[in-house]
């Protein structure tokens, strides 16, 4: 175990090898059951890979091979239920044995190779597992652990192999998008914190940038955090380094050394170095390290020279500490996984996805956690982007609405739109993110009636995994967005979600009957009150990322997915009139393909403050190439060939005098041939769709940054068999669904038995092991060869 886990919790410990026994007992229980039983049959899916998005040979049809029935082969055994609050009739009809192929798989023994995607929620962990030769996939969907995310997923890992018939040691690569980070932050759960300062900056946190969120009136009421390095436990160093890089003033390394031998009888968990210009040289971080380390063994120490080489000293001096804030719980997590990975699949290589959608290796994301803040969100767009692209759309917005949060992003020409910050809680950091915007609007949302107004509200308070929402059963008791889709009948009792997990209907009533009561309501109105207003919180979202970025959602797709994505991506559909409304195979774990199909990626970056008259094509130039040698490099002992990689350059660009800037993104070819007059219009033509402007201003540059990512995935989508148009074979009961103040009669789909072509009009219902897809009156779903179901009006 490395110097960064050596202040690990025996508690984490503890988990893990309480994981190891149940697995070696739930193993144990299985072997005793198959010795009695005869062979499990497996799910997967037979298919050709699926070159591009304008073909149509489906002469090689894809089939479903159950590990266990459907919900439509389910629901043919269950007796006819009446929906809520109206008398229907569901007619059941089992299918023909022509129209499923069951069969007995072999466990595999090695000679195939897997990928492994795993994605951790609020309230469950998706699994998706690639075999990369045939692009084959089988997902699986556990409940998160909140206490140790590993545990889920191991649990879920332990599941789809299980399904699959797959051994563990076949599978050489583990992609994981995680929220440790995040949640480390969110719950103030970090390392105890040192601070090395130049002389006369030792308040650098404290006073921020002045800045109080609310407006005129904001500082009656805001109540600033503490920093996460406090002011007891920052020492100063008396040095100074000037803007150029130029020594001003040597560093005096008798006194430092008396001052970090104090700290050190402080307790402190982990420690940052941050010195005034570091950016420009990082001479006197590096030897502030080096004698920092006699004094302080197996304690991790980030600098900022090396996280955030940029300029700013509060937000460079910030993300710096937030990176060691995070870094021993972050650590401790990956070694322990990737040990206990290790221990189950040899010669396995674990990668962490990072917040602008690349990969990390294991010893990557252990020293720079801070670009792990936004890897649970980063893996959804990934996937979104995935998916798309196989289906011929490449202007999107993204919507994942699971559990307890929905996440939202534009992408256009494939490539998502990214920040520079990232935000978590109270925390700003220099950070490259896909911008993604978040509400606290998910399935567990709950929904209450305050006794002052008397209002609907609803969330961000969240019923999470556990307890969860009245209708799991598992004790919940207050009205979620979940119960509310259940009464209306968009989610009926027969869609068990992952597979498994029941819905209890009258719980669900019983739940939404507190907020009819406390309005004066029915329990149909309530419940579409309830899902009305949530449908809102999330338009707001979305139009964040559009609308007020200068972009007209109608040129745009939107991609919904998560588990309760696709109930209501129709309603968004029309609430944005951004069509086609896209929903995946497997929306529930789109998430987990994102984390399987991105790609390895790092970046290196320099602040260079020039006005394009102070530079030149080739002084910059030179600059760009030498910063994506160095993030090659990091590829290079990731074993990624350099004919697998690709480089672009991002910069930073804004007016002379301005304080505001904008990145504008490149590739080298377009640099060599353009120059600064090609950056130049592109700028130019960013600011005025932003700002309906552009200024007859000299331009002044003020980051150089590259990135490098290695080659795709080999994994495609895959084509489904032809249909006829008739998704009759798919359909496998009645109900009733309640919109707009009315009872309609929808029919019920199971997705495994629609075929490309198939035509679903509304209202309809369509269940997956996932998800569950809701098609309202008025609008009609299509399958398309890849089995994306595309949502549009009649």
């Amino acid at each position: 175990m490395s110097k960064d886990s050596r202040k690990s919790t025996e508690w984490f410990d503890a988990q893990l090898r309480k994981a190891k026994d149940d697995f070696a007992e739930l193993a144990r229980s299985r072997q005793d059951l198959r010795s009695r039983e005869p062979a499990k049959k497996s799910t997967e899916r037979e298919s050709r890979p699926f070159g591009s998005p304008k073909k149509t040979d489906t002469t090689q049809a894809r089939e479903t091979i159950p590990a266990v029935p459907s919900r439509a082969e389910e629901a043919r055994h269950q007796d006819s239920t009446t929906a809520r609050g109206e008398p229907s009739t569901r007619e059941s009809k089992r299918p023909v044995a022509a129209e499923r192929s069951q069969v007995s798989r072999p466990r595999a023994t090695g000679q195939s190779g897997y990928r492994l995607g795993a994605d951790v929620g609020g309230t469950f962990t998706d699994i998706l597992l690639i075999e990369e030769a045939s692009g084959r996939s089988f997902t699986a969907k556990v409940p998160s652990t909140p206490k140790d995310s590993s545990i889920g997923v191991l649990n879920g890992i332990e599941r789809v192999c299980d399904q699959a018939g797959v051994s563990l040691a076949d599978i050489s690569h583990v992609m994981h998008g995680t929220t440790v980070a995040t949640n480390t932050v969110l719950t103030a759960s970090g390392a105890r914190v040192g601070l090395v300062t130049t002389k006369g900056y030792k308040q650098v946190l404290q006073i921020a940038r002045s800045y109080v969120p609310g407006g005129l009136g904001g500082w009656v009421i805001f109540n600033k955090s503490e920093p996460l390095a406090p002011l007891e436990l920052t020492i100063e160093a008396n040095e100074r380094i000037g803007a150029k890089g130029e020594i001003v003033q040597p560093l005096d390394e008798e006194a430092l050394k008396q001052s970090l031998t104090a700290l050190s009888q402080q307790g402190i968990e982990a420690l940052t170095i941050s010195l005034m210009n570091s950016y420009a040289n990082g001479a006197h971080e590096e030897r502030v390290r080096q004698i920092a380390d006699g004094i302080f063994p197996g304690i991790p120490i980030s600098i900022s020279s090396e996280v955030v080489p940029e300029m700013y000293e509060y937000e460079r001096t910030e993300t710096t500490v937030v990176n060691s804030y995070i870094r021993p719980v972050v650590s401790t997590y990956i070694e322990n996984l990737e040990a206990e990975l290790n221990r189950r699949m040899s010669g396995m290589q674990l990668h962490i996805l990072r917040s602008d959608g690349g990969l990390a290796s294991a010893q990557a994301a252990k020293e720079t956690p801070v670009n792990l803040l936004m890897s649970g969100p980063a893996g959804g767009v990934s996937g979104a982007i995935w998916i798309a692209r196989q289906a011929g759309y490449t202007d999107l917005l993204s919507f994942d609405m699971g559990g307890t949060s929905t996440d939202v992003a534009l992408i256009q020409n494939g490539v998502a739109s990214a920040r520079r910050e990232t935000r978590v809680a109270d925390v700003t950091v220099r950070s490259s993110s896909i911008d993604v915007r978040s509400v606290g609007a998910g399935g567990g949302s709950i929904a209450y009636v305050p006794e002052l107004t008397k209002a609907l509200r609803v969330g961000p308070q969240s019923a999470g995994a556990e307890p969860g929402p009245a209708a799991y059963g598992q004790g919940g008791t207050e009205p979620t967005v979940t119960d509310a889709n259940v009464v209306l009948g968009y989610l009926p009792e027969s869609a068990k979600l992952g597979g498994e997990m029941d819905m209890d209907a009258g719980k669900a009533e019983a739940a939404v009957e507190t907020i009819g009561k406390a309005m004066g309501l029915s329990l149909h109105d309530s419940a579409e009150g309830i899902v009305n207003i949530v449908n809102e919180n999330m338009f707001g979202a979305l139009r964040l990322v559009s609308v007020e970025q200068g972009f007209d959602p109608r040129d745009f797709a939107l991609v919904a997915f998560g588990g309760a994505g696709p109930l209501h991506a129709n309603a968004l559909g029309k609430l944005m009139n951004s069509w086609p409304v896209i929903i995946p195979p497997g929306p529930g774990v789109l998430c987990a393909y994102g984390d399987a199909t991105t790609r390895v990626r790092d970046e290196a970056s320099r602040t260079f403050v020039r006005r394009f008259s102070e530079t030149s094509d080739a002084e910059t130039l030179g600059i760009l190439q030498e910063l994506a040698g160095s993030a090659a490099a990091t590829l290079d002992a990731e074993g990624v060939a350099r004919s697998d990689q690709s480089t672009v350059y991002q910069i930073d660009l804004r007016y002379s005098g301005q304080g505001m800037r904008l990145t504008v993104e490149i590739s080298p070819e377009d640099f060599e041939s353009g120059g600064l007059d090609e950056l130049g219009k592109r700028f130019d033509s960013m600011h005025e769709q932003l700002f309906t402007f552009a200024l007859d201003a000299e331009r002044e540059l003020y980051t150089l940054r590259a990135l490098v990512q290695g080659s795709e995935s080999a994994a495609e989508a895959q084509m489904l068999v032809s249909g006829n148009g008739d998704p009759s074979v798919a359909k496998y009961a009645q109900s009733k669904v309640y919109y707009e103040g009315q009872h309609h009669d929808a029919t019920i789909f199971d997705r495994a038995l629609l075929k490309a072509g198939d035509r679903v009009r509304g209202p309809a219902i369509v269940t997956e092991m996932d998800s569950t897809t809701l098609v309202l009156p008025g609008c009609t779903g299509e399958v398309d060869p890849v089995g994306n179901l595309l949502i549009r009006p009649d």
